[in-house]
């Protein structure tokens, strides 16, 4: 190595601690506090210092991505083994292992944290440096990962304790992860869990940082020179020391809140961006811990309670093609029924013909399916394709009415959209849904019924039915005709984001509808937008403009909501769009609030011009905090962000 000026070193030096903390809090405190063009600004400016020189630290984060392709894994000897954990899957089974617990120690309380379905690693760390990562292999024996983990951005290279220390935790690709990768390249990876497997597991560094891992600390199996009480005094060790740690976290000494939240979280997990299957339940106590012991091959003082899988595979047996109400023609799986969480599931998306493309699914082969957030389950990959397993067939003409379709980005399209009956109804079921207009007792069978036998075809056909129509129909009894045509009349005076919702603007969701009324105070400024006034509005980028744009340049379109206004539609415009009391500013919810649901604290959020967000960064101005709370509350106390209880949430509104 050169001779090296000492105000170059310093300047080295400085450089690497400022961009170790500008990637600490962009990717553990989801808090970034510099633009992306500083952040290259000053990584390039060390890259290039490094370049010159030769001076390269140990936690230089230009050494998270290594050159060299490993011509395979050493094999690394555990110091401290690594247990699995004993498992439950049942109320019952559970309460056997806490009564035994309770009777040798009555005053024993637990934590409660979530089983990530990931990748388990062991990370060392040496004076303050991490000096090796490895896989748990047998618990014995794991491979040594270190170049491969180094490339995760939430792990520390350096952390401020500098004795010996062995960190314990989780590899996991987030799932929204997952979805952009996949959508962007061509090497599908077919579920969260073996894709971070597959990511650690590759020879080529470089591969894996392309996945875009997260590694999430629970763990101490080794530490010197200092010993803990408790779990929640362990947790918070990580979380000084740097670490990424998960923000749910229970202490309780009570049976019934660990059942109670066994059964929230079972029910929640779908809408997680992290692959779980079960919690973890620890003694918090480290000296009952020590008291408990371990058998051959698990604690005695932890348990994982198993959750029912949401992945799972089956055999597609057809694929069929549906058309939207923007006429957009998407492929549907018929499978053969298989049980997830509890659900019969029989069918699922595919999404366009190239997700079917780059997912090589055909007909007859065996496939990963997952059920997520309630709604159609989704194909993630094949499995295994048979000597019985066929190409499935890209159509060229509308299933519903035979026209030529077009080809628009990555989907398929009919052009129909006059005359092509699944689009004219699913606009209806669409115009008439809870979120839109919110028509009560119109849903899909009847939507069928008025278009075929009553000739409703467009939207504004709705309010021209009379309750004698509805009476001669079959199964429609005097109070089911009179309900729904009183749910018609009701639905005249309509909130303007609920309007703008039930139009069926291409790629306008409930989110977007409601950002759009928040920016353009009337409908009139809403038509006369230009794209620079809608791309002005938050998340609403070029192709959502462009949709925007393009509806109300449709002379069909345009037709069908001028009907709608002759009928007496009169828009509801919230006093408070723009100037409500929480204007401009941002929460985040954290814990179970004494009165309020998460639901309705939103709905009071939103409705005084506020926004709800999943996560604690600088740009968050209130945590509204309630019982339970997990580390999004030391989060804000660590960013200064002001929290605030129910009562002062209620009394700011009031």
């Amino acid at each position: 190595m050169k001779n090296i000026d000492d105000s170059i070193k310093k300047e080295i030096e400085e450089l690497v601690q400022l961009v170790n903390k500008y990637n600490y809090h962009y990717h553990v405190l989801d808090a970034p506090i510099v633009s992306d063009k500083d952040y290259d600004k000053a990584y390039y400016k060390l890259l290039d210092l490094e370049n010159k020189t030769g001076y390269i630290l140990k936690d230089s984060p230009t050494q998270r991505v290594g050159d060299v392709v490993a011509s395979g894994f050493e094999k690394h000897q555990h110091e401290v083994q690594l247990f699995s954990l004993d498992k439950a899957q049942s109320i019952s089974e559970f309460k056997e292992w806490y009564d035994k617990v309770i009777k040798e120690f009555p005053k024993t309380t637990f934590s409660i944290e979530y089983k990530f379905d990931g990748l388990r690693l062991s990370l060392i760390y040496e004076n303050g440096y991490l000096v090796k990562a490895a896989t748990r292999g047998n618990g014995l024996v794991g491979e040594n990962v270190t170049a491969q983990v180094k490339t995760i951005r939430s792990v520390p290279l350096s952390i401020p304790y500098k004795n010996r220390l062995i960190v314990e935790g989780e590899g996991i690709m987030l799932l929204s992860e997952l979805e952009k990768y996949n959508k962007n390249s061509n090497d599908v990876l077919k579920n969260a869990r073996n894709a971070v497997a597959g990511s650690i597991r590759n020879l080529d560094p470089k591969v894996t940082a392309s996945r875009k891992l997260d590694f999430f600390a629970y763990g101490v199996p080794l530490i010197e020179g200092k010993s803990f009480k408790t779990h929640t005094e362990l947790r918070k060790f990580l979380i000084d020391n740097k670490f990424l740690v998960e923000d749910f976290y229970i202490e309780t000494n009570s049976f019934d809140k660990i059942v109670e939240t066994i059964n929230k979280v079972d029910k929640e997990r779908e809408n997680l961006d992290i692959l779980i299957d079960g919690l973890v339940i620890k003694v918090n106590e480290i000296a009952t811990r020590n008291e408990l012991g371990y058998t051959i091959r698990f604690p005695k003082w932890a348990i994982a309670y198993k959750f029912e899988p949401l992945e799972v595979t089956s055999i597609v047996k057809n694929v069929i093609w549906q058309v939207g109400r923007t006429g957009k023609i998407t492929p549907l799986a018929e499978l053969e029924p298989v049980e997830i969480a509890g659900a019969t599931v029989k069918r699922a998306t595919l999404n366009n013909w190239d997700d079917i493309v780059r997912k090589k699914v055909k007909l007859n082969s065996l496939v990963f399916v997952r059920r997520s957030n309630e709604v159609i389950p989704e194909i993630l990959g094949l499995a295994q394709e048979y000597e019985n397993s066929k190409d499935i067939i890209k159509p060229n003409v509308c299933p519903c009415c035979g026209t030529k379709l077009e080809n628009r980005g990555v989907h398929m399209y009919c052009p129909n959209k006059t005359g092509c009956s699944d689009q004219l109804k699913e606009r209806i079921i669409h115009f008439c849904s809870r979120d839109a207009m919110n028509i009560e007792g119109i849903r899909d069978k009847t939507v069928d019924l008025f278009f075929n036998t009553l000739g409703v075809k467009t939207v504004d056909m709705l309010y021209d039915l009379s309750q004698e129509q509805l009476e001669n129909l079959d199964k429609f009894k005097d109070k089911k005709s009179s309900n729904i045509i009183k749910s018609i009349e009701r639905s005249k005076k309509v909130d303007f984001n609920r309007f703008i919702y039930a139009l069926g603007v291409a790629n306008v969701g409930i989110k977007t509808a409601k950002d759009l009324a928040k920016r353009f105070n009337t409908f009139e400024k809403l038509k006369s937008a230009t794209i620079e006034d809608l791309q002005s509005v938050d998340d609403i980028g070029e192709i959502v403009a462009k949709s925007i744009i393009d509806f109300f340049n449709d002379e069909f379109e345009q037709s069908i909501i001028q009907k709608l206004f002759n009928h007496g539609i009169t828009i509801i415009y919230k006093e408070n769009v723009g100037g409500g009391i929480f204007d401009g500013k941002t929460f985040v919810l954290t814990g179970t609030l004494p009165t309020l649901t998460r639901q309705q604290a939103t709905k009071l959020i939103e409705d005084n011009g506020g926004v709800v967000s999943s996560s604690v960064s600088k740009k968050t101005d209130y945590v509204l905090l309630g019982d339970d709370a997990g580390s999004k509350y030391q989060k804000a106390v660590s960013l200064g962000v002001e929290i605030i209880n129910e009562e002062q949430f209620l009394s700011m509104i009031s």
